[in-house]
């Protein structure tokens, strides 16, 4: 707890519940671990046990019904099976209706301070995603590294206009940065190494934290989602894309120092919430490189969904090489791959953003 509240859903980082799961210490059967070849290490993935389940073992007179997850041979029911990797079942999604006029844009940052969890990779593939649904889409780099500018096929040291003369040149326009993807709908406003002398220049600037809110103020008139990629840090850029934004979507690797992790930048959201944008809020934490093969896996899954409950998004991104591939590509997994299960994910996450955060 600090003055602005719990650091954590639930309580504080150092209150997430820890990686080893007293039910697993308990005494097993035989019949829950499946053996593969000669290793029996190899076990099942950890049951969910729903509370009415619980409540249906109480009223038969407090006898624990067995759950068939861990009966080996036991036919699992066909409702059983639409159970998500979040361990929730998965929603039956609309795609996102047509539309014929464009504007009013709401703005998300992809956000997290922890690098590598797959911010980039999330803002290229669901900017693609629903730029396949009809949606006019600008995605800003808003990271000095530049990935997401590479991500798409740019060559950083051939970038005449970058986010950079946006922010600090006021003769400068939107028109005069934005560039188009090869992806039909979807724009971008591309970024260098440049970008990281902006926030020195920025500390000595009146409003300095609505800086990025000010110059993409014309934008929201002409797109209908615009996807902000920040750096991984908590430093004066994030801090002005969250103040520009309506919402966050928190990509977040499935690895216990990436749970722990985000408690510090929910603090930060709260604290820009609280003193600079009262209408920023958390719109999904995003579970990506999901192995489910592995019980670090799962546990975290889990942990995830015990911490943040239904704000988790019932898509989860699985770990895949097509992802590597497009993005040497230089384009979203969308079309490098379009039949690939990573590409599927993106689109069911585009229909989850848009139920969630868009007019659908």
């Amino acid at each position: 707890m600090n003055d602005f509240g719990p650091v954590f859903p639930g309580g504080s980082a150092s209150e997430i519940p820890p990686m080893v799961d007293p039910y697993r210490l308990r005494p097993q059967p035989p019949e829950t671990v499946e053996t593969q070849g000669d290793d029996p290490r190899v076990s099942q993935p950890i049951p969910f046990r729903r509370p009415d389940d619980e409540q249906a073992a109480a009223s038969a007179g407090g006898v624990a019904v067995a759950d068939p997850a861990l009966e080996v041979g036991v036919e699992v029911p066909a409702q059983e099976q639409t159970l998500g990797p979040t361990g929730r079942p998965l929603p039956d999604l609309p795609n996102p209706r047509p539309v014929t006029t464009h504007g009013n844009a709401r703005v998300i940052a992809m956000c997290n301070q922890k690098g590598g969890v797959g911010k980039t990779t999330t803002t290229i593939n669901l900017g693609a995603a629903l730029a396949e649904y009809g949606r006019k889409v600008l995605l800003v780099d808003f990271d000095p590294q530049g990935s997401l500018s590479v991500g798409l096929g740019l060559n950083p040291h051939d970038m005449e206009m970058s986010v950079y003369n946006l922010l600090l040149d006021r003769d400068t326009t939107l028109a005069d940065v934005i560039v188009p993807t090869n992806v039909p709908g979807m724009d971008l406003l591309p970024s260098n190494i440049d970008l990281s002398a902006a926030e020195v220049q920025l500390v000595h600037e009146v409003a300095r934290e609505q800086t990025l809110a000010r110059v993409l103020g014309p934008a929201v008139a002409d797109y209908d989602v615009i996807l902000i990629d920040c750096q991984p840090s908590l430093g004066l850029l994030t801090v002005n894309a969250l103040t520009a934004a309506d919402g966050v979507i928190v990509p977040l690797e499935c690895e216990y120092f990436a749970l722990r992790g985000v408690a510090l930048l929910k603090t930060t959201i709260d604290k820009v919430q609280e003193r600079l944008n009262p209408k920023l809020k958390i719109d999904g934490v995003l579970g990506t490189m999901y192995d489910g093969r592995t019980l670090h896996g799962r546990e975290v899954m889990q942990r995830l969904v015990e911490a943040w409950g239904d704000t988790v998004f019932h898509t989860v991104i699985r770990r895949t090489v097509k992802f590597s591939d497009s993005t040497v590509a230089g384009e979203p997994i969308t079309t490098y791959a379009g039949a690939s299960a990573g590409a599927d994910s993106y689109r069911e996450l585009a229909k989850e953003v848009a139920v969630r955060c868009l007019d659908v």
